[in-house]
């Protein structure tokens, strides 16, 4: 067919082509040998989504189509896709719609506005840092934060785990107990002090939680500053699009989004035993119990159980740690085992391989008495202890199995709860992104959370490209003796390089600080692993020592910047400090070489 050239063709023309347009939710113009077509006509087969298709080139006057395309739409390329009669474009366009979840909302025939740009679930230290700079780019964001009380009651304010019973509390109890073994040293150090020193838990605990409480405050301030609206309501999805959010006294409230992300984060796991719910606490009660403790068994040997049995050791209680099997999984295990010997050396009892099987209460009370039965998870021994307060710490279950997830089809592992994510924090929905320690296979750390939602809000947002880097993330657990660990674990570095292509250097060391009192000679350590394939670069930082933290972090920023064993070797230490041991290790584990320091000096 030649060209059209008259009115009364054109208008045919035009009308046939919007006559498909509108007679078809998706329709495609297309050329069968075009590879951006052939893609685009695959996503369309993926989300299972019927289209219509024209193959142009199949068309005697397919040239016709393409010139009128051009006309109505400003697109002269292939593919050309329209859906629900609106234009969206070729296979960039329809790609990024995918991505961005505009393409769904096209689908769905849903081109309403919505409530909000963005709302974000969970008000943890993620979907705070997410929602006020997605509010900072211009965005109307709304953040849904809803604590459902523990089994014993305990609540509290927004902030999420980090601010109200994880970090912020914990290592202020760190801090106390340390506090404590400062005492001790002082005397040596000529300090006189007569009275008898006690600890009050209830001083420490009221200190502890007004502070939190100004934090909580802070929170609520900054978000209203920022013109993010928070509510404090359940969230649940109903559609796609659509939420519920039910309040304290049970109200319930509808929002629409464009986008959501999903910041909800963990709470401690319960043992599924007799007695569990009803008589033990978790991490989430502990830092506001209304009394002490008392003589106390932490079931657990996460970094949860280590911390807390340990600053509760240092307050002079009563402590016993049950472990199934190893300490800090998925932590370097030498590194583990230092830390759990010092504890044991300190006056913690660990309980090795039991399991409890039944809590039982033999008396009421602040603290109370509970009787505990635990099995061998080698034989069929049996034991009970009896206790004044049962602390469970056994890992965290991600918070995503009430919040009508499967009516959206975001995959979910079904085993924990975790959510699978692509490298930028989406699900397999595209308008739904997660954060924090929701996401499978990815850090359970607040500073993460806090990177994560920022660039992603700059992604959606400012146009932006930086992605999270969840590689050599520098960390600590706040055990009595203070454990920093950056990159790979020994038994991980090993698997990936090789025993023969690593090479590990290592020593002991006494703190300056120790001498004095005269207290864990070389019970400190600290150790590298260098990857020889690759320059003896450091693939592995770990420190056990004081100010674990803030020796780690600069290492960290170093492991960032690629440094090699070589390049620490050149870097001059401050001297006396315990972070200089870095500049001038020498001795590896293959030489079996002596690793104990003479003094502060080496």
């Amino acid at each position: 067919m030649p060209p059209v050239e008259n009115d009364a063709g054109k208008n045919e023309l035009r009308c046939r082509i919007q006559q498909l347009i509108d007679s078809n939710q998706v329709m495609v113009f297309s050329k069968s040998y075009c590879p951006y077509c052939v893609k685009v006509k695959d996503l369309f087969t993926e989300l299972k989504v019927e289209c219509n298709v024209l193959e142009l080139d199949l068309l005697e006057d397919g040239t016709n189509y393409q010139e009128m395309l051009l006309e109505m739409t400003g697109q002269k390329t292939v593919p050309n896709v329209f859906i629900n009669k609106t234009h969206l474009g070729g296979c960039d366009k329809t790609m990024q719609a995918h991505k961005d979840g505009s393409l769904q909302q096209l689908l769905s025939g849903d081109n309403e506005s919505y409530d909000y740009d963005l709302i974000v679930i969970g008000g943890g230290s993620g979907g705070l840092a997410c929602s006020k700079e997605a509010a900072l780019l211009g965005k109307k964001v709304m953040v849904l934060d809803y604590v459902e009380p523990t089994p014993k009651g305990t609540t509290w304010g927004l902030g999420g785990t980090c601010v109200n019973v994880g970090c912020i509390p914990k290592k202020l109890m760190h801090q106390t107990a340390m506090l404590g073994t400062a005492m001790q040293d002082a005397r040596k150090y000529g300090w006189e002090f007569d009275e008898t020193v006690k600890h009050n838990w209830d001083t420490m605990k009221s200190a502890v939680n007004n502070y939190i409480g100004s934090l909580n405050w802070g929170y609520r301030v900054s978000l209203r500053d920022k013109n993010v609206n928070y509510v404090n309501a359940y969230a649940e999805f109903i559609e796609p699009h659509k939420i519920k959010a039910t309040n304290k006294r049970g109200k319930e409230t509808y929002y629409t989004a464009a986008k959501f992300v999903l910041a909800t984060g963990e709470r401690p796991r319960y043992l599924g035993i007799p007695g569990d719910k009803e008589y033990c606490i978790t991490s989430d009660d502990l830092f506001s119990l209304a009394y002490c403790p008392g003589k106390t068994l932490v079931i657990g040997a996460s970094y949860v159980a280590l911390e807390c049995g340990g600053f509760l050791a240092g307050l002079g209680l009563d402590v016993t740690i049950m472990v199934r099997s190893i300490l800090l999984r998925g932590f370097d295990q030498e590194m583990a085992n230092r830390a759990g010997e010092h504890m044991e050396e300190h006056g913690v009892k660990f309980l090795r391989k039991f399991v409890p099987v039944k809590v039982e209460e033999l008396e009421a009370g602040t603290p109370g008495k509970l009787r505990v039965t635990a099995k061998s998870t080698e034989t069929n021994e049996f034991i009970e202890g009896e206790y004044n307060t049962v602390l469970i710490a056994v890992g965290r279950d991600a918070c995503t199995g009430k919040i009508g997830l499967d009516k959206i089809g975001v995959k979910v592992n079904s085993k924990n709860g975790k959510i699978p994510v692509n490298d930028e924090e989406q699900t397999n929905v595209p308008h739904i992104y997660a954060i924090g320690d929701i996401l499978e296979g990815k850090w359970e750390l607040t500073p993460v959370a806090i990177q994560a939602g920022k660039l992603l809000a700059r992604r959606l947002y400012g146009g932006s490209t930086l992605k999270c880097d969840y590689i050599n993330v520098p960390t600590t657990v706040f055990t009595p003796m203070e454990y920093g660990s950056c990159g790979l674990s020994e038994e991980k570095a090993t698997e990936l390089y090789g025993q023969d292509n690593i090479e590990v250097y290592h020593s002991m060391f006494w703190p300056l600080e120790f001498t004095v009192p005269g207290r864990d000679n070389n019970r400190c350590y600290s150790k590298i692993i260098c990857n020889q394939l690759d320059n003896d670069r450091v693939i592995g930082f770990h420190y056990l020592g004081p100010n674990a933290g803030e020796v780690t972090q600069g290492f960290g920023a170093a492991m960032k910047c690629g440094i090699t064993k070589e390049q620490l070797d050149s870097t001059i230490g401050i001297h006396p400090t315990c972070a200089e041991i870095f500049t001038t290790l020498e001795v590896t584990k293959r030489s079996g070489g002596d690793i104990a320091q003479a003094g502060c000096c080496g």
